[in-house]
């Protein structure tokens, strides 16, 4: 089987005017594959396309990544079960099935530094961005940081109704640094307005009985409410 050059030239046309480069890039293989009786035109079309939609798809979990400032990428994967034993490595895995985003729960991993809490939060996250779940990722200090400036400029409406826009909110590092004086009532505000709307997770080095020290806010155990996943590591 060939292809008339005249075909060929408009081909190529209307991959490039359908901005399709990756499937402009592939066709010639693929004919060549084709002449030789090694795919047939049907399989050809199939592959033309799934080249297509590998491209954009790792374009929009790219964008999404950067979006939600997932920066520093974690997987599953890369994880170390190994390294923490008393962690239920299937119930991590549950929680990769992103059930409880769907279900806009809160997940809390707590434990010493250095126990891969971080590592697993990212992972989840980027298995949300997989998906299509809207994520946005930030520690605890930016996050309070961001909501003091909007609260001193008057935005803060508008800064926490942002905050609850992703399907999931990561907040990294709670306990790790020192909480500015009301900063607790502003993380109050915004875990209120997510509470049933938006999942969490949350990690921090300190347990819950030490959170009204962390925020010097004891309302914000209100976090813990709607936790369905409390998940602990053990430091080494």
């Amino acid at each position: 089987m060939t292809t008339a050059p005249a075909t060929l030239d408009r081909i190529r046309r209307h991959l490039v005017g359908l901005r399709m480069p990756r499937s402009l890039e592939v066709l010639e293989h693929l004919l060549r594959q084709l002449e030789r009786g090694e795919i047939s035109a049907l399989e050809a079309i199939d592959q033309l396309l799934d080249e297509e939609l590998s491209l954009r798809e790792g374009r929009r979990v790219k964008a999404a990544l950067k979006m939600g400032r997932l920066l520093n990428i974690k997987t599953l994967a890369g994880f170390d079960f190994s390294f923490q034993p008393s962690l239920d490595r299937n119930r991590i895995l549950t929680l990769a099935g992103l059930d409880f985003i769907d279900r806009r729960e809160v997940v809390h991993f707590l434990g010493q530094p250095g126990c891969g809490k971080t590592h697993l939060a990212i992972a989840l996250a980027v298995e949300a961005v997989k998906a299509g779940r809207s994520v946005y990722f930030t520690t605890l200090a930016e996050l309070i940081g961001s909501l003091a400036k909007a609260e001193r400029e008057g935005s803060l409406r508008e800064r926490i109704r942002f905050l609850c826009r992703p399907q999931l909110l990561v907040v990294d590092e709670i306990g790790y640094l020192p909480v500015v004086t009301g900063g607790g009532n502003l993380f109050f505000q915004l875990a209120n307005a997510r509470y049933e709307r938006g999942a969490m997770i949350l990690t921090s080095n300190r347990g819950f009985a030490e959170w009204g020290e962390v925020f010097g806010e004891p309302n914000t155990a209100i976090c813990h409410t709607g936790g369905s996943a409390d998940l602990y590591c053990d430091g080494h």
